[in-house]
């Protein structure tokens, strides 16, 4: 590979990357509130998604999964706090439309390998390995704690998490029931029973909503997925009594309110 052409490429790679920031500079600011931001990014990341399963690259499974993990973030978000705009913001994005070409290529001149090879399976399968070795040992360092320490509860709900990442939905349900029983956490519930959910054990799910929802009987995400749990279950009246109870509850300004409206739409 000849090195000349690859530097101006890449430079021009980087330009036409930050041309849409330096578009937005150029326009007037407009302001714009938490909500209507929120609602914003959960479109482009469900356009994405469905991006994603048409190319092939996400099963029906995996979008499920993945669109009901943009869900439960849109449902956590906080409440709208206001816009805030100011000239020393814009001033900073100015300075990282320049600045940023320019630090991208020198630390790619010193340190970058462009004829760099993919990594091979082999090296791919001892990660893994590694990985599963450092999740082996954190179990058994939680095995040796009290039970009902704080420690033990954040240390499961790290493994659940990395246990979900990598797609082991039994293991990441078992770290969170744990997790769950140290303490009870309305939150962690919600991602026992979207995880519960994700993997089809709908029964169980609505076991640990159903246990859940009398201790945080207000919690947003709680009583969508108790909505969702009878909507799999092909139980779409249910759904839609639970679902519009929530809307009823909601402020007009809820981010989450158009994603409940729309799936109330998508029932039979």
């Amino acid at each position: 590979m000849s090195w000349f052409p690859f530097w101006p490429l890449l430079g021009l790679l980087a330009v036409a990357a930050l041309l849409p920031l330096a578009a937005t500079l150029l326009r007037p600011p407009a302001t714009r509130g938490r909500r209507e931001a929120d609602l914003a990014l959960y479109r482009a990341q469900m356009d994405e998604l469905a991006r994603e399963r048409e190319a092939g690259r996400l099963d029906e499974a995996a979008h499920r999964a993945a669109t009901l993990e943009v869900q439960r973030r849109l449902l956590a978000a906080p409440a709208e706090a206001g816009p805030r705009s100011g000239r020393g913001a814009w001033r900073l994005l100015w300075a990282l439309v320049l600045a940023v070409p320019a630090l991208a290529l020198g630390l790619y001149w010193r340190s970058g390998v462009p004829d760099m090879p993919s990594a091979p399976f082999a090296l791919r399968q001892e990660v893994a390995s590694r990985d599963e070795e450092m999740l082996q040992l954190l179990r058994s360092r939680l095995a040796a704690l009290d039970p009902a320490s704080p420690q033990v509860q954040e240390g499961y709900r790290l493994l659940g998490n990395a246990e979900r990442s990598r797609g082991a939905l039994g293991p990441a349900a078992e770290a969170y029931s744990r997790a769950l029983a140290a303490r009870f956490d309305a939150d962690l519930a919600g991602q026992l029973a979207q995880v519960l959910i994700e993997d089809d054990k709908l029964a169980e799910a609505q076991q640990v909503l159903a246990s859940a929802l009398p201790q945080a009987p207000r919690h947003v995400g709680l009583r969508f997925l108790t909505g969702l749990v009878e909507a799999r279950a092909g139980r779409p009246a249910n759904a839609r009594n639970l679902w519009q109870a929530l809307i009823a509850d909601a402020p007009a300004e809820a981010p989450w309110r158009a994603m409940v409206e729309r799936r109330m739409q998508e029932l039979p």
